[in-house]
This record gives structure tokens, C-alpha cells and sequence, in this order.
């Protein structure tokens, strides 16, 4: 046993001998063979033991491989450059994020895949009854404690009532995050994409939806998933929805679990890593568990690459988003959106509930016909509202700003010691409006806060000089001065009260997309 111990520690520091060399080599060579590198190793490696050693890790070290005889070639990867959209893209992108509807050829696809299952049309009262109790059983299950949700939506009616009841919902949400990914400049003009827990492909399939308003990008899509029936119903929606648009060429499903990275065939270097709904399905893992399955995805990210995690916009499970993203920032990721650090100070996630909302879609016409019955509301899904969290391993963010050493503002960390005064604030607006016509209330953080802190701003109170926290984007940082510092013993939380003679503007950025 002894022996056997000593050899295997004798591998891993052959293996790490062998990275740092390799690290220390393609520093000084744009390119050179594999088997160059055995000549300053203490202990010997093949060229094959040397590929399987070096793969794992070639987009860390921001290098690429090409099998030449029995020999690899290794060499430095260059970058695709950023794909910049031109005036007629970002035209094209307004229009397109305007549709309230999925495509009809993909609503068409998903009724004849039902019907095909199935047997029996898909609007035949018997079908239409077991989705109904399918979607009924898993929206039952989500709204579980965490630790006892199943979340299987893998096999039979399951897979058809995700169909019919949220793939609609996830298919409209990609395409605003995709355009967001676009515009902040993070696509590039070739990538490779890798979509993990793909269920039946929303993402892949939004991905080439969208593509079509890009002129010259080309995007190569990777999907895991482990449910077979998820796989087959990807397999015939993507037959279905097919067209001859070549910037996109969506590969076969890998199936695996994907909680076990390390046996999922990956591609060498990925550009853009989704985990689209499915990270908060794995509940019974606890955040340190989870982040250590992303970063060990992390390991096939290219230098320059971006990570997408979205949730739903549930309180538990964005705020578990939250403290998800902290663990990961730990781990070296930086945060690009939408949280920015305003102070430099990692914040206090365990009750930050933020969420992104756009219009609403329009019912589709299985919607429309499982809501024609005594309980209408349980089968129509159109709320367009989600949590999402874009990191990077190179540290850039989108917005970063520095406060003036002059400048009276105070950290929303300080705000329970000034109850009852008027005070200046630049905090970042984390909320769509979470009040009513008469009071509109939005979520700050300045990335300090232990408590949540809210702005409260009374529809007569509205003015030219504060209307800038209404109309702001998502995420804008924003200067808050000569606000009423209030607490709010009923949600333990503090509440920031505008009138008309605060003031409200965008707070100068170091930098911004």
C-alpha cells in the first residue's frame, strides 16, 4: 500500500512538474512539439500521457493543440476578436427583442413533438389533462424547502409539461442576455459555446434564433445534458426549427451528469459557459459543493471568456444565486454584471433579492388552451423576470467607479447609524420597480450593506431632478443625494425617501461597456 501511495504521489508531482514546464515554454515559443517538453521532466511521460495531462488545462494556460504524426503541436491561442455590432445590428436587436412571441416555427415544433409522443393530438382533452397535472406537480415541487425538491423534469409527461409551461418563458429571457452579452462586446467573431444542463435545448435553440441578427459572427454550441428524453426532444425541436444559416452549427447533446465534470467530454476552450435554471436543482449540494462543480467547468474557460448563470427570480433561489456568485469571487472569478462593488468590499448576499424583468410573452396557444378551464391561472406562464450573474476570470467588470475622497457619500453599511437624517448615497439601482402607482420602490446595493436598503420615491414627489431612478437601466450606479434615512421594523430593512428636492443622476464610471 506504501508503494503504491509513493508512485501515485510520484505521478501528480510528475504532472505538475510537467504544467509549470510547459507554462515556462509556451512563455518563450509561440508553438513547439510535446515531446520537446520530456527532456526536462524528472519523470518520463509519453506524448499520449502528456495530451491527456495537458488537455484539462489548455484553455487556463491559453494554449491549443493539433495532433502532428504521433507527436501534438502546441501553440499559443490567439483570440477571436470581440464581435462589435454595427448600427443595423443593434437596429436589428431592438426589433427583435421587441417581439413579444417565440418564433411559430419553434411553438409549431413543439405541439407536433407533444402530438408525436404522445400518440394523440396534442389538444385532445386527455393529453391536455396530464399536462395540466404535470405542470401542477412541478410547480407543487418547486415551491418546496429546498432540501426536499426533486426537480426531475426528465422523463415522460415532465419533460412535455416543461415543454409547454417554461421552455416559452426561458426561451424569451435568452434572448435578452444575449443581446446584453452582445452589446456589452463579450461574443466574439468565432466562439465556441457550452450550454450545461441543456434540458431540451432552449439555449442552443435561442442562440440560433438570435444569431440571425448578427451579420458575421459564427458560434460552434456544446450542450451536456443527462436526461435521455430531454436529449430526444432537443434532438426533433432542432430538426424541426432547422434552417441554412451557417454562423451557427449546434453539435449533438453529450450526455452526462454534469455534477461530475470531470467525466463530461468538453471542448478544449469555451468562450461562453451557460448554466441556464439548473444550478438551484442542486439544491442538496451546499454553495461551497456548487461552486466547485463551476470552477472545475471553469478550468475549459478561455482567458478572456464569460461565465452565465441564470435563476429563476424566486426570492430563495435568487438570493441563493447571490451567495452562489460571492462563493465564486472567492474562488478568483470576478463579478462583470450586475453587481458592481462600489466601495471594493465583498458584500452581504444572504438576503439579496435582485432580479431583471422585460415585457411579458405572449401566451402560446397550448398556454391559451390548458388555461381554458376552472383554474385558469396555473397554466399561463408570461412573466419575463430573472436572476443572472456574469463572471470572468480575467477580472474585468462593467462598471467600476471611484468615490472622490471629498465627497460626503455614505455607505449603505453606515445607514442604520443615521436614522432620521438626509444623507448622499452612490449605490447601484438592483430592482425594477417593486411598488405601485402611488409609491415606486427600487433595491440599491453599493455592495456594503448587511441589511437591504430601498429608495422610495412618492409619486407626487416625482420631478425632473429625481426622475433618473425611475427611468435608469438595471444596474445603473447612481449618486442618491438628500434622502430621509428610514427603518422599516416590518422587514427588517432600511428605506432611503426621496422627494422632490433630492436628486438623482448617474454616477461618473471608471469604466463602462
Amino acid at each position: 500500500m506504501y508503494e503504491r501511495l509513493r508512485q501515485r504521489f510520484r505521478q501528480i508531482m510528475a504532472v505538475k512538474q510537467f504544467l509549470s514546464t510547459v507554462k515556462y515554454v509556451a512563455g518563450t515559443k509561440p508553438s513547439f512539439l510535446l515531446s520537446e517538453i520530456a527532456a526536462y521532466l524528472d519523470e518520463p511521460l509519453t506524448a499520449g500521457q502528456m495530451y491527456e495531462a495537458l488537455r484539462p488545462h489548455l484553455a487556463g494556460l491559453g494554449l491549443t493543440v493539433q495532433k502532428t504524426g504521433e507527436d501534438y503541436t502546441i501553440s499559443r491561442l490567439l483570440p477571436s476578436p470581440p464581435y462589435i455590432l454595427n448600427p443595423a445590428e443593434e437596429k436589428r436587436i431592438d426589433a427583435y427583442l421587441s417581439l413579444s412571441s417565440m418564433p411559430s416555427v419553434l411553438e409549431t415544433a413543439i405541439e407536433q413533438y407533444i402530438t408525436r409522443k404522445t400518440g394523440k393530438d396534442w389538444s385532445d382533452p386527455v393529453i391536455l389533462e396530464r399536462l395540466r397535472r404535470a405542470i401542477v406537480a412541478q410547480k407543487d415541487d418547486y415551491w418546496k424547502p429546498a432540501g426536499k425538491r426533486s426537480l426531475q423534469y426528465t422523463k415522460g409527461y415532465s419533460v412535455l409539461g416543461y415543454l409547454a409551461y417554461h421552455f416559452p418563458v426561458y426561451f424569451m429571457q435568452t434572448r435578452h442576455l444575449l443581446a446584453q452579452l452582445a452589446r456589452d462586446g463579450l461574443l466574439k467573431q468565432e466562439m465556441t459555446i457550452l450550454d450545461l444542463g441543456t434540458g431540451p435545448g432552449v439555449i442552443p435553440l435561442a442562440i440560433e434564433d438570435f444569431w440571425m441578427c448578427l451579420d458575421t459572427a459564427k458560434a460552434t454550441v456544446c450542450s451536456v445534458e443527462r436526461s435521455k428524453e430531454h436529449i430526444e426532444a432537443f434532438g426533433a425541436l432542432a430538426t424541426s426549427i432547422a434552417t441554412t444559416n451557417n454562423q451557427v452549427t449546434i453539435e449533438p447533446p453529450r450526455e452526462a451528469d454534469i455534477t461530475s465534470p470531470r467525466d463530461v467530454p468538453l471542448p478544449d476552450s469555451v468562450d461562453l459557459m451557460i448554466f441556464s435554471n439548473m444550478l438551484n436543482e442542486l439544491a442538496g449540494l451546499p454553495v461551497a459543493a456548487r461552486a466547485d462543480i463551476v470552477m472545475e467547468y471553469v478550468k475549459r474557460l478561455a482567458p478572456d471568456g464569460t461565465v452565465l448563470i441564470i435563476e429563476p427570480a424566486e426570492e430563495a433561489t435568487s438570493t441563493g444565486l447571490r451567495v452562489l456568485a460571492l462563493a465564486l469571487k472567492k474562488r478568483g472569478l470576478s463579478i462583470y454584471a450586475p453587481c458592481t462593488f462600489v466601495w471594493g468590499t465583498n458584500c452581504t448576499p444572504d438576503r439579496c433579492w435582485s432580479f431583471q424583468t422585460a415585457p411579458s410573452l405572449r401566451p402560446t396557444r397550448i398556454m391559451n388552451t390548458l388555461a381554458a378551464c376552472n383554474e385558469p391561472f396555473r397554466y399561463v406562464n408570461t412573466d419575463i423576470k430573472y436572476s443572472y450573474v456574469m463572471l470572468r476570470k480575467d477580472g474585468e467588470v462593467r462598471t467600476s467607479c471611484t468615490i472622490p475622497k471629498d465627497m460626503k457619500a455614505l455607505r449603505l453599511s453606515k445607514v442604520h447609524l443615521n436614522v432620521g437624517k438626509r444623507i448622499t448615497v452612490v449605490a447601484a439601482k438592483m430592482s425594477e420597480d417593486l411598488g405601485d402607482k402611488e409609491t415606486h420602490i427600487f433595491r440599491l446595493c453599493d455592495g456594503s450593506a448587511e441589511k437591504p436598503v430601498y429608495a422610495v420615491l412618492p409619486a407626487f414627489h416625482i420631478m425632473p431632478s429625481n426622475r433618473e431612478l425611475g427611468s435608469s437601466p438595471y444596474g445603473t450606479v447612481l449618486e442618491i443625494r438628500n434622502v430621509l434615512v428610514r427603518y422599516n421594523p416590518a422587514h427588517d430593512a432600511y428605506n432611503l425617501l426621496v422627494n422632490r428636492d433630492s436628486g438623482v443622476t448617474p454616477f461618473p464610471l471608471s469604466r463602462e461597456i
